[in-house]
C-alpha cells in the first residue's frame, strides 16, 4: 500500500481511537457524577418506624455505599431575587422573630407598592435606602433614633439606637408610614 493510500486509514483509526478514550473517559466519570442524592423529610415530619415496618437493607449492584459514615445533604432551598442575608432557621428553644440583621434593605419607589409594606424589623445599624424620591420629603417621628443623609434621589436612613420608627414617605398625593422596629 502506498503512503497516500495509508493516510485515510491512519487518520480513521486515529479518530476512533480518540473517540473511544472520550467515551470510556466519560462512562467511568459519569456513572457517579450524575446519581441522584436521597432526600429524607425533616426528623419532626416522619413518623416513628415500628419494628415490623422497618426495611430489611438491600445491597446495591450499581453503587457501592459510602464510605465516610456522614450522611448526604439535602439540596439547598431556593433564593429569591432580593439581596436580603439568609436568616438561620429558628429554633424551638425560643420565640421565632422576623427581625432581619444589621443590613441594608433597598427600597426602590418606581417597583415597590408602598400599600402593602406596612413594617420592617431590624437590627441596630441597618440602612433603609429609599431610591427615587427628593429631597427633605422622608420624614421619620423619632430622629434621635436615626442618622438619615440624602444624596442623588436616594434617602439613607440608619437605625442607630433601638426603638420604633415611624418613616413617612410621600408618593402619588398619599403619605404612606412605614413602622421600622429596631432591636
Amino acid at each position: 500500500m502506498s503512503p497516500a493510500a495509508r493516510l485515510p486509514w491512519i487518520r480513521r483509526l486515529l479518530a476512533g481511537g480518540v473517540a473511544l478514550v472520550a467515551a470510556v473517559a466519560v462512562a467511568a466519570c459519569g456513572a457517579d457524577a450524575v446519581a441522584p442524592l436521597p432526600v429524607q423529610p425533616a426528623a419532626e415530619s416522619r413518623p416513628s418506624p415500628t419494628p415490623s415496618a422497618i426495611p430489611a437493607p438491600t445491597a446495591s449492584p450499581s453503587r457501592p455505599p459510602p464510605t465516610s459514615g456522614r450522611p448526604i445533604a439535602a439540596p439547598p432551598a431556593p433564593t429569591t431575587a432580593r439581596s436580603t442575608p439568609h436568616r438561620p432557621a429558628a429554633t424551638s428553644t425560643g420565640p421565632t422573630t422576623s427581625c432581619q440583621g444589621a443590613v441594608r434593605y433597598d427600597l426602590p419607589l418606581a417597583e415597590t407598592e408602598l400599600e402593602l409594606l406596612r413594617s420592617l424589623c431590624f437590627a441596630t445599624g441597618a440602612v433603609l435606602r429609599i431610591q427615587g424620591i427628593g429631597p427633605g420629603l422622608v420624614t421619620v417621628d423619632r430622629p434621635e433614633l436615626v442618622s438619615q443623609h440624602y444624596e442623588a434621589g436616594v434617602v439613607d436612613i440608619r437605625f442607630v439606637r433601638p426603638g420604633t420608627v415611624d418613616v413617612t414617605i410621600p408618593q402619588q398625593e398619599r403619605e404612606h408610614i412605614i413602622t421600622v422596629v429596631v432591636r
